[in-house]
């Protein structure tokens, strides 16, 4: 097979079995699920966006941040003044603009705005700290997280400070979750085959080496960042649908600490992690919650008590991180039908020459 359809193939097959896995899911649910799975379905798929999200700036980059739900909560912000209904604006929100505070725009202009407002402000933020690596970027982004939190908790004329924003349109169902969580598989799959993702995961094998192949770091971090942030953006945006609700606590810590559990459960060096990890966090959560509800057995309630969510999920990562620690995927990714024929071929004694090529070619 010539290099060029090879790798088509490759570059299609992922994202495809991906999706279609996940669209199994959902009929599903839809033909033999109770509306409170529907419920968490769609909020999974949701999560599933915002995760993959995630993925683009911290698989690749290799830099830790805990500040990509800063993002979100922007995104979940700008579609709320986008959406509510203007009365409730002009009384509650009164220092929003007036093409914001005197209007109410239909779906899509939300989410187009959530996610460009959030893209903007990690071109901006990403700017000045990408330069950083480690710890210090990590640290860098967690402060971000705290800044955007207190402002929203605080700016009372434009957020609403700590009050609940109310009377957001609601979300289509797990379909349109669907359909968003499969776009940003596809968008994360092309990210990672394209050159800037090339490029970006040298730099976090081999920065110095990175740099001295004529690599701009600076510039290939911030593409994947502000990528990230476009497509967690309108993820929030998704979310605030969804919820219909609205208050920025919702999007600090606990959240922080959900998304980057799914990814690090599933393998942060992976698309195919994120998707799984998102998927084996869920079954935990929704395992735990119905235990805290209580189960009866053999007539008698067993109940956990309450907080025993956090816990589960905390001794779970633990777990995992001890046994494997590259996450339940680690780096695999799915492969085409080919190339696993392809490595059985040489598994099992390939001719030396084929061998040379498949190695070549990065078999």
């Amino acid at each position: 097979m010539t290099e060029t359809p090879r790798r088509l193939i490759e570059s299609v097959w992922l994202p495809a079995c991906l999706s279609l896995a996940l669209a199994i899911c959902v009929v599903g649910v839809q033909l033999v699920g109770s509306e409170s799975l529907r419920v968490t379905l769609t909020e999974m798929l949701i999560r599933l966006s915002i995760v993959v999200g995630i993925y683009i700036f911290i698989g690749n980059s290799g830099i830790i941040s805990f500040g990509q739900i800063g993002f979100m909560c922007i995104g979940a912000y700008a579609t709320a003044w986008a959406t509510c209904d203007p009365t409730w604006k002009q009384i509650m929100l009164q220092g929003l603009p007036d093409f914001l505070r005197e209007h109410t725009y239909p779906f899509p202009i939300p989410i187009a705005l959530a996610s460009s407002l959030s893209a903007a402000v990690a071109f901006l933020f990403g700017y000045t700290v990408l330069r950083l690596s480690g710890i210090g970027a990590s640290i860098a982004t967690f402060a971000f997280l705290v800044v955007v939190n207190n402002v929203y908790s605080n700016w009372t004329s434009v957020t609403g400070a700590t009050s609940s924003i109310v009377g957001i349109p609601s979300l289509g169902g797990p379909w349109a979750a669907l359909a968003f969580s499969c776009l940003a598989i596809v968008v994360a799959s092309v990210f990672q085959h394209s050159h800037f993702g090339l490029m970006l995961r040298a730099s976090r094998d081999d920065e110095i080496a990175a740099k001295a192949s004529a690599v701009d770091v600076l510039k290939v971090r911030l593409v994947a960042f502000v990528f990230s942030a476009f497509l967690i953006g309108a993820g929030g945006s998704l979310y605030a649908q969804f919820l219909g609700i609205l208050t920025p606590d919702m999007f600090y810590m606990s959240l922080t600490f959900i998304t980057l559990a799914m990814l690090v459960v599933g393998g942060i060096g992976s698309l195919t992690g994120a998707v799984a990890g998102t998927v084996v966090v869920t079954l935990i959560i929704e395992s735990l919650r119905a235990l805290e509800n209580g189960i009866f057995l053999a007539g008698e309630k067993f109940a956990l008590p309450q907080g025993s969510q956090e816990i589960g999920l905390g001794i779970a990562m633990a777990l995992i991180l001890i046994f494997r620690p590259q996450g339940l995927v680690g780096g695999f990714e799915l492969s085409p039908p080919l190339r696993l024929l392809e490595r059985l071929r040489l598994r099992l004694g390939a001719p030396a020459q084929q061998s040379h090529d498949l190695v070549s070619r990065g078999d």
